[in-house]
């Protein structure tokens, strides 16, 4: 079930992706944005593993269903919306986010960040300082806490009152986190999955021509042999999405 920031933003349709809803907005940084003007709320970046992860993972759906804001960050995904006559551009997440923090940093957002290995966290946190030095961090938890150390670190975080908070803790830990926490939040949450090794150096994103290509997949299988099982989504989500439509 939508929440009412949702029911009360008039940013496009929302449709859905294999019964996983989706919104078809022009602009995803200005949704983003208006998003934060009526209060903030949850983003999600979905892509065909995560589309496909969500029908196995009940919970997972209903954090999806209950987004404000569910951006196409896959090329499959943004495949799947044509084939239901939806012309929209993929809008990778790590984009958005990256943008939100340049915007944050411009306005004086209180912005926080969650997740990730505490080094990579410790070398984001340098790179922020000298690549946006006006950035207001207000809260930077690295992600390998004991879970009886969470709920005063979510006490904490939430008393800084957060502008926008971006959390690298994987799918769907992220999401299901990000979640638990409705009602009590304010300001913009995002998952960004790897994001923040990307930013602090420790990887490296996909060349733009394979983006153009649709084949950064390609390029993740090839830094992480290991996701081979989980890529197998790919042309499931593929078939199912030909045999439903």
């Amino acid at each position: 079930m939508a929440s009412k920031a949702t029911e009360a933003r008039p940013l496009g349709p929302r449709t859905e992706v294999l019964s996983v809803p989706i919104d078809v907005c022009p602009d995803v940084r200005e949704a983003a944005l208006a998003l934060h003007a009526r209060g903030g709320g949850q983003i999600v970046t979905l892509n065909a593993e995560m589309t496909m992860a969500a029908l196995d993972n009940p919970a997972l759906g209903q954090a999806i269903a209950a987004a404000d804001l569910v951006i196409p960050d896959g090329a499959g995904v943004v495949w799947a919306l044509g084939r239901q006559g939806f012309r929209v551009r993929r809008s990778p997440g790590i984009e958005l986010a990256h943008s939100l923090l340049v915007h944050g940093a411009r306005v004086g957002w209180r912005v926080a960040l969650v997740g990730a290995a505490p080094e990579v966290m410790a070398r984001l946190q340098e790179r922020l300082r000298q690549q946006l030095p006006e950035l207001q961090l207000v809260r930077a938890i690295h992600g390998f806490q004991p879970a009886e150390a969470w709920p005063a670190l979510e006490a904490e975080l939430l008393a800084t009152a957060p502008d926008l908070v971006l959390v690298a803790l994987g799918v769907p830990r992220q999401e299901l986190w990000i979640q638990q926490l409705a009602g009590r939040r304010t300001g913009l949450w995002m998952g960004v999955g790897g994001s923040f090794d990307v930013w602090a150096g420790v990887k490296k994103r996909a060349p733009r021509w394979m983006g153009a290509l649709q084949i950064e997949w390609l390029y993740r299988l090839i830094q992480e042999p290991s996701r081979w099982r989980r890529m197998l989504a790919l042309p499931a989500f593929a078939w199912r999405v030909l045999r439903e439509g």
